[in-house]
């Protein structure tokens, strides 16, 4: 079980609980199209955002297999929100979990992901004792795969067109840490 005390912080990043004021920020990369491109979903309408901004407020602990922690990321000093992360319990007997993460264009390339997912990591392996932690991608995504590289996960598989993702074949690129190679 985890409940994390907030707000998380990194040098230059705040990790918190999401507020329902967030949802022009949020709303803001949601409806991108290349913030979504390699993603699941769609473009998100305003209302849609809500919807899920409402169910990332509830996300604020790991208390059982199949819980999501999901936080904001917001710059240190001014709280600008940036982007969302996100750890997941997958498996209590087997001690996994996953990261994600989805910044807003405007954020790339400054190392804000790798940070935000130290700090995940941080309360994988050192608060809530898990043995593997896994991130998983569009193969294709080759800027997350340097994220979670720099994060010390190595490549463990590709997926070949594993599944149908917005009607066409998409392969799915999986990384892995366990406990005993994370240095903080």
């Amino acid at each position: 079980m985890l409940k994390p005390r907030y707000p998380l912080t990194t040098d230059r990043l705040t990790l918190r609980p999401f507020i329902p004021g967030d949802l022009d920020a949020v709303h803001a990369y949601e409806s991108l199209p290349d913030v979504t491109r390699h993603l699941y979903w769609e473009p998100r309408d305003r209302d849609t955002s809500r919807a899920h901004l409402d169910k990332k407020i509830t996300h604020t602990a790991l208390l059982d297999e199949g819980d999501v922690l999901d936080l904001a990321i917001t710059l240190s000093g001014g709280g600008e929100l940036i982007g969302n992360c996100l750890l997941i319990w997958t498996s209590k007997p087997n001690r996994q979990g996953e990261i994600g993460y989805v910044l807003h264009p405007d954020h790339h390339g400054h190392g804000y992901a790798p940070e935000a997912g130290r700090a995940l990591l941080r309360l994988a392996f050192d608060d809530l004792g898990l043995h593997r932690v896994i991130g998983r991608l569009d193969a294709r995504n080759t800027a997350s795969a340097r994220v979670l590289e720099k994060l010390g996960m190595r490549h463990e598989a590709t997926l070949i067109d594993s599944e149908i993702v917005k009607g066409e074949w998409a392969s799915e690129a999986v990384y892995a840490i366990l406990d005993r190679e994370w240095v903080p």
